[in-house]
């Protein structure tokens, strides 16, 4: 017999941001526990609102089937004496099973006889094992801080109220987290406030909806809230600006979605649209709105939790709030104003950047002397880079920052520009912390883009040289992000410098030292992997082009990318082996001396020295230019002279003057294919 399961966990506000993962790793717990407990079901629907967290399992069988199982004990031959007497082996399995040595069984296999014993297992009932399934579950969610409630030691990430454990539309007697399940949900705080009775769980969804006013499936919540906020963005001929970042967040605040529209006054439009938008999204959820031309309209569009009888008074609510913090803002940006970055740049020196690694004065000079030499390597004018570098950190120091942390940088683009500081410095200033998550822009001027990686280059340097290296799922200074974006600066903007002639430069600065700034190297080559392995790279190919190394990390790249081609070549396997096999040929000779092309003779050696001389001229001019992939298309025509050379020529010839020839032609093939990569290292089937 099977029926459904609901599970309803009744709690006080869960929070926004970790709703959804909080569900999804209930549901994944609940699931790996039941196969463990081998109760069968049909699948899982999970279900989530501020107030709760829900599953309803389908078709939950109500027993484990039942099963024999077997029990293996000692070879027969030393659980007996040879007149069949039992020996303490034997004695001590009965024992375990709880019968007598007469009641064992033999097994016979292929590595002996064994002493066994079967027994018929009853599978016990599902409402005996789902409290602790799901007390299992719950506890092993990914909860960072964990709260207590009541006089008990039970933890959870909210105080839990109630506890809904219906299979079909029985009640299961049985306790979680400490509190005893019963049929009673509750409904909306306003609304619907009180228990709500769920007859069953087929029951659950509609009776929640209609009755509790509460949406509890998350998917049909969030089309309301992204169809509601859009429908009022567009009644006043206007859209939502970046909903994306918000709408899942607002989905996990609300049970009931009601999008509806304020204003604010024309006057703080006057302030940089990005200060808007970050009071708006940061401080209330709200949805800011553009016009068609992408100018912020002096409205906002919000979502109550509820469906008010006077929804003007809702809308004045969310007007007054807003209106102080819009007032704050402008307040920063007139005070900030009246200093310059320039003069801010002092106060910088009485800010720790990080204890052991100096103040922000400090951070910027070693930032700028990074910049300098990337901008030699790079042959970039360093100069208006320089300066950016010096004022990169300074609005940091104004209360518009202090109050709105997300806009460091870009607040300091706009104090840049009051101040009549270069358009490029600005700029530089605005995009030296791009890319800030995974997938944003690049900086797109050469200043942006030296400053953002020798930013990043010295909090790597500096954080390793505090012996801080991130470790399993910890990197509270963001490391693995900083890395890929220095990783992603330097390919998609072709930066063409010495990498690790410039991460020496960055250690080399820091002001103390640890071993651990050993491991740098490593850890951003970790980053390069996983950013190739992201464009089609396998990791034989990625070995293959770090095994001829590369100090520039776009070469690195087009390495990749040659290689990546190479091997949609049909001439790639047979070069690949042969390669390998010329590698495990000269490892084991030793170094090879001078070709000397009179002592050649064979037709097959002769084919192959010619061919390696036309393909180095060929290929050579190819490699200087840095046109890797047409390189190796063009080392493909030595597949044949390859191949039969190794068919009719016997390389490790008795002659010894024959043999080192041999070595010699074969280790000028093989550096001539290094130019790229070491193909042997690929594996290709």
């Amino acid at each position: 017999m099977s029926a459904d399961l609901l599970v309803e966990i009744g709690t006080e506000e869960l929070p926004p941001k970790a709703l959804r993962s909080l569900i999804d790793a209930f549901a994944a717990g609940v699931d790996e526990r039941l196969a463990e407990a081998r109760l069968e079901h049909a699948g899982i629907r999970s279900f989530a609102s501020p107030r709760r967290l829900a599953l309803i399992i389908e078709g939950l069988a109500d027993k484990q089937p039942d099963r024999r199982v077997s029990q293996k004990g000692p070879p027969t031959k030393i659980a007996f004496d040879d007149d069949g007497t039992p020996k303490p082996p034997a004695l001590a399995f009965a024992k375990k099973c709880g019968v007598d040595v007469t009641e064992l069984e033999r097994t016979a296999t292929d590595k002996g006889e064994w002493l066994s014993y079967e027994t018929f297992e009853t599978g016990r009932p599902t409402a005996e094992l789902i409290a602790d399934i799901l007390d299992q579950a719950l506890l092993a969610m990914p909860i960072p801080r964990r709260m207590r409630w009541g006089d008990t030691d039970i933890e959870f990430v909210r105080p839990v109220h109630w506890v809904v454990l219906l299979h079909g539309d029985e009640v299961l007697d049985a306790s979680v987290l400490g509190v005893e399940a019963g049929r009673d949900s509750d409904g909306h705080r306003f609304h619907a406030p009180g228990p709500l009775p769920v007859a069953s769980a087929g029951d659950y969804v509609e009776t929640l909806k209609s009755k509790g006013y509460v949406i509890a499936d998350m998917q049909e919540r969030r089309k309301l809230v992204v169809d509601g906020v859009n429908a009022e963005a567009a009644n006043a001929n206007g859209r939502i600006v970046d909903g994306e970042s918000l709408y899942d967040e607002v989905n996990a605040l609300v049970e009931w979605p009601v999008a509806i529209t304020g204003r604010f006054e024309d006057r703080f439009l006057e302030l940089p649209p990005e200060v808007v938008i970050s009071t708006l999204t940061g401080h209330q959820r709200y949805f800011p709105v553009e016009d068609a031309n992408g100018d912020l309209m002096p409205l906002f569009v919000t979502v109550a939790n509820l469906n008010s009888k006077d929804p003007a008074r809702v809308i004045d609510g969310n007007e007054r709030v807003i209106r102080p913090r819009l007032a704050d803002a402008a307040f920063f940006w007139d005070s900030d104003k009246s200093t310059t970055l320039e003069e801010r740049r002092a106060g910088l020196g009485s800010v720790v950047y990080q204890q052991g690694l100096g103040t922000l004065k400090e951070k910027s000079e070693r930032i700028k002397r990074l910049v300098e030499k990337l901008a030699e390597d790079a042959g970039i004018d360093a100069a208006h880079a320089g300066r950016a570098a010096e004022l990169c950190k300074c609005d940091l120091l104004t209360g518009m920052v202090g109050e709105f942390p997300d806009l460091q940088g870009i607040m300091g683009a706009y104090y840049a520009d009051v101040d009549g500081e270069a358009e490029a410095v600005s700029l530089a200033i605005r995009e030296h912390y791009q890319p800030r998550f995974a997938g944003d822009a690049l900086p797109e001027s050469p200043a942006g883009q030296l400053l953002a990686v020798a930013d990043r280059l010295d909090t790597l340097a500096g954080v390793f040289a505090l012996g801080k290296k991130p470790s399993g799922n910890r990197d509270p200074f963001g490391l693995r992000r900083a890395a890929l974006g220095v990783v992603r600066i330097l390919i998609e903007c072709e930066l063409e410098v010495d990498f690790d002639a410039l991460l020496a430069v960055a250690i080399d600065a820091q002001p103390r030292q640890h071993e651990a700034t050993d491991g740098l190297h490593e850890f951003v080559y970790e980053r390069l992997k996983s950013y190739c392995a992201d464009h089609g790279a396998t990791p034989e190919a990625f070995d293959a082009v770090a095994a001829v190394g590369t100090a520039s990390l776009p070469d690195f790249k087009r390495r990749i990318d040659a290689v990546g081609t190479f091997l949609s070549l049909p001439e790639a396997e047979s070069l690949a082996a042969a390669n390998k096999r010329i590698a495990n040929i000269l490892k084991k000779s030793g170094s090879a001396s001078a070709l000397d092309a009179a002592l050649l003779s064979e037709p097959a050696e002769l084919a192959l020295h010619e061919g390696v001389q036309a393909a180095t001229a060929d290929v050579g001019p190819k490699l200087e230019s840095g046109n890797y992939t047409e390189a190796l298309k063009g080392l493909a025509v030595l597949r044949a002279p390859v191949d039969t050379f190794f068919d009719d020529v016997m390389v490790m010839a008795e002659d010894e003057k024959t043999r080192n020839n041999r070595l010699a032609l074969l280790a000028g093939l093989r550096r001539l294919f290094s130019g790229v990569a070491d193909i042997s290292r690929l594996s290709i089937s």
